[in-house]
């Protein structure tokens, strides 16, 4: 039952690394939260290994395409860590990605003015570049003039993504073992650059509420669904 019909709807965001229990704390939330009102669940990441895994079944040219890409992509993480802006068709691959994920903010935005509650998965952040759902470009000003100018697009259009703050980040925080033995098929040095940018992140300046999520899956539960009832309660929603 919602009492504010001239606001947006709660954002309720699940961030954390791999292996952290996202989509699966995130499937239980979405069904959980119906109980105050129609529900709608979005996932606002990059998606680039789903994209990458879809290219890899493509008859033919999959398999080399899919290498192709992801050679590509380790060469921009390198160059982003090493603060230079990416060449001409690595950025373009970047400011697309960036297009995709602006077109379902969007849509996400779009569920919130309908009057229904979103659970994210993942949100955009703008503190640390290249990582964790971060800027894709570095923030250097040097490169070719057009590399210089999708990557000042692209922060732009992160900095707005970023300016809808979430009304409750349920921060799932998980031990690096714990992480590599939930998801063997991930390099552990990756997992752990991830996990030491976990508390780094603030989304703006959000409610975040940190959960232990190496803990009992039920305990999970309860703590993220207690969090939530408290931000629900203070927008003037009540439960069925």
């Amino acid at each position: 039952m919602r009492a504010q019909p001239d606001a947006l709807a709660p954002l309720i965001a699940i961030i954390g690394t791999d292996g952290s229990g996202k989509s699966t704390v995130g499937d239980h939330i979405a069904t959980w939260i119906t109980r105050y009102g129609p529900a709608g669940r979005v996932h606002l990441g990059k998606q680039s290994g789903n994209v990458l895994r879809a290219l890899g079944r493509l008859p033919l040219i999959g398999g080399v395409t899919e290498r192709l890409i992801e050679r590509k992509v380790k060469d921009v993480n390198k160059q982003i860590k090493a603060d230079r802006q990416p060449k001409l068709l690595p950025a373009l691959v970047i400011s697309l990605f960036t297009l995709r994920r602006k077109r379902r903010f969007k849509r996400m935005l779009a569920l919130r003015r309908q009057g229904l509650i979103v659970v994210t998965d993942r949100f955009p952040q703008v503190e640390v570049p290249g990582a964790y759902d971060g800027p894709g470009f570095p923030e250097t000003s040097t490169g070719s003039p057009l590399v210089v100018r999708l990557a000042r697009h692209e922060h732009a259009a992160f900095a707005w993504m970023a300016s809808h703050r979430p009304d409750l980040v349920l921060r799932l925080n998980v031990d690096l073992d714990t992480a590599c033995r939930r998801k063997p098929d991930h390099r552990r040095e990756a997992l752990a650059r991830k996990i030491a940018v976990t508390p780094l992140l603030t989304f703006s300046g959000a409610r975040i509420v940190d959960i232990d999520a190496a803990q009992p899956l039920a305990q999970v539960f309860a703590q993220a669904e207690a969090a939530i009832a408290v931000v629900m309660e203070e927008r003037g929603y009540v439960a069925r």
